[in-house]
């Protein structure tokens, strides 16, 4: 003869499958956790890398700089006018850079699209069975 268990009852089901949610819960978590934590590590890698290239890249710009003066020294000029002319051309330079930026910066407006729909919706919320809000139709 065989001996068979006996059911589980409903609230011993319940138990079971309120304990394996949970388990899954913390599981899915600690999974989320670990992905969070590789990704940070690879973004804060790329952002310091980031950092190294702009630093060198300022490194590279005044050394040529100072490569560019005294090559023009070494077609002749005072080398008090060399590294005036190149100052002269990195200021040029910065004063064209601020000029397209201001004419960009003044292109940008407000959200009209988002104010509008903003003071739409607030109208709405505030007397929904009065507003004349069109809705869309699907044909």
């Amino acid at each position: 003869m065989s001996q068979q268990q006996p059911e589980p009852t409903l609230g011993a089901l319940l138990a079971d499958a309120s304990r394996d949610l949970s388990s899954l819960m913390r599981n899915e978590i600690e999974l989320a956790k670990t992905e969070v934590r590789r990704e940070m590590k690879n973004g804060i890698t790329g952002g310091a890398m980031f950092g190294a290239a702009g630093f060198l890249g300022v490194l590279a710009v005044i050394l040529l700089s100072i490569a560019a003066a005294y090559g023009l020294v070494a077609a002749g000029l005072h080398p008090g006018w060399a590294f005036l002319i190149v100052a002269g051309v990195y200021l040029l330079i910065a004063v064209v850079l601020a000029l397209v930026g201001k004419r960009t910066v003044s292109k940008v407006g407000a959200p009209t699209r988002t104010i509008r729909t903003s003071k739409e919706t607030a109208a709405f919320l505030k007397h929904p069975r009065s507003a004349n809000v069109e809705t869309p139709t699907t044909t």
